[in-house]
């Protein structure tokens, strides 16, 4: 019986890589991940660090990164874990902070809803708020195209590897780098270039306003629980937002109608 372990199993691998490797849109995927892979980096090696910092063990902290991928649901829940946080918070902090998941899930649904659902799982595991607005600005149209895959893998391959390397780097070598390094600032000024790409129309801008007010305005909370606030308001106000845009954009249809 032939499995895929063993040199024969490395073969096949590397010739699937470079057939991959092949596709022009797989490497346009990744060219278009490339000017944002610097500040996710960053952001990766500054989450693993504070990850050890926080009191996981290596093990578990290489476990949590490999399995979560998700920096913005793991720096939310660490101060929590630290403080003691009950476990329902830490869970409803994770669920608050990626509930944008769930908006790019329906909008990914015209491009990808035709495929496999083990494959769309997997494309589920490794999207990413990154992935999902290169994605957009080049397949503006929701509907499949055949482009639309290798592109999704090349973007997703390198956004993971950006990740994962300096995330694993970052916990192995926790001890060993010293908070007077301001690695956290470093990350933070990631995180802003990252959001700041991200920022395109009036909601998204109405949704982080919201979301610094509410952060500033709850701070004294326990647990941490400003976050949590900040969380729920901006989603609601991005939501409203869009809600509002799409009943203004029906309107002229309506009176014309009349």
């Amino acid at each position: 019986m032939t499995t895929g372990a063993g040199p024969k199993g490395g073969v096949r691998t590397l010739r699937a890589l470079r057939r991959g490797l092949a596709d022009p849109w797989v490497r346009l995927g990744l060219s278009d991940m490339l000017a944002t892979c610097v500040g996710i980096a960053a952001w990766g090696l500054v989450t693993g660090v504070a990850m050890v910092k926080t009191g996981l063990s290596v093990e578990l902290a290489i476990l949590m990164s490999l399995l979560v991928y998700a920096g913005s649901a793991q720096l939310a829940v660490l101060p929590l874990m630290a403080a003691g946080a009950p476990l329902w918070v830490v869970w409803l902090t994770a669920t608050c902070v990626n509930l944008r998941f769930v908006i790019f899930s329906s909008m990914w649904r015209g491009y990808f809803a035709h495929l496999p659902r083990r494959q769309r799982l997997w494309m589920g595991y490794f999207s990413g708020d990154v992935i999902f607005v290169a994605f957009m600005k080049r397949f503006p149209r929701a509907e499949p195209v055949p482009e639309q895959v290798p592109y999704f893998w090349g973007a997703a391959a390198a956004n993971w590897l950006a990740w994962q390397v300096p995330s694993i780097i970052g916990i192995l070598a926790a001890n060993a780098i010293p908070l007077s390094w301001g690695l956290g600032f470093a990350g933070v000024l990631a995180l802003l270039g990252i959001l700041l790409s991200m920022l395109r129309d009036r909601a998204s801008w109405l949704a982080t306003g919201v979301a610094c007010t509410a952060a500033i305005a709850t701070f004294a909370l326990p647990l941490k629980l400003n976050i949590l606030v900040a969380i729920a308001a901006a989603v609601a106000a991005g939501l409203g937002a869009e809600a509002a845009e799409r009943a203004l954009r029906r309107a002229p249809r309506s009176e014309g109608a009349a």
